[in-house]
């Protein structure tokens, strides 16, 4: 008895087998998740465009319009100038202008094409058209 070792060390198989174990795991995780990134930031941008139509809907009703295309998504961060007038623009409707998973602003020009307003994101490309992760993204109202 008085030969047991007592180490509180690991031995150099119980090492090897972690990491054949951890490298097993990283190579079929890493795969699945690095391919889904595209797909993940066009799901970000479209959460984005929803939360910003409903900060540009409280602005409205604050202030009866939406702001201009010249005042733009700015105009949720900090009063307007400018026509039209934000006449009960209290506080910020969003801490800093919104910019989209890729880094580009996000686009918005009032009145818009069919509706009060245009809002949207060129995608991964910055350019308009594309298409796959490159495509526009635009918000639900027209």
């Amino acid at each position: 008895m008085k030969n047991l070792r007592k180490s509180g060390g690991f031995t150099l198989i119980e090492i090897m087998v972690v990491i054949v174990i951890l490298g097993v795991l990283g190579a079929l995780v890493v795969p699945n998740i690095m391919g889904r990134t595209g797909e993940a930031r066009v799901k970000a941008a479209m959460s984005d465009l929803r939360a910003i139509e409903t900060q540009l809907d409280l602005y409205r009703m604050d202030n009866y319009v939406f702001p201009s295309t010249e005042q733009g998504l700015q105009a949720l961060v900090s009063k307007p100038a400018g026509f039209p007038e934000a006449k009960n623009w209290t506080q910020p409707y969003l801490k800093r202008e919104p910019k989209d998973p890729w880094g580009n602003a996000y686009q918005y020009i009032s009145p818009g094409s069919e509706g009060p307003y245009d809002l949207f994101s060129f995608g991964a490309d910055g350019k308009p058209g594309g298409e796959g992760e490159a495509a526009d993204l635009f918000a639900s109202k027209p």
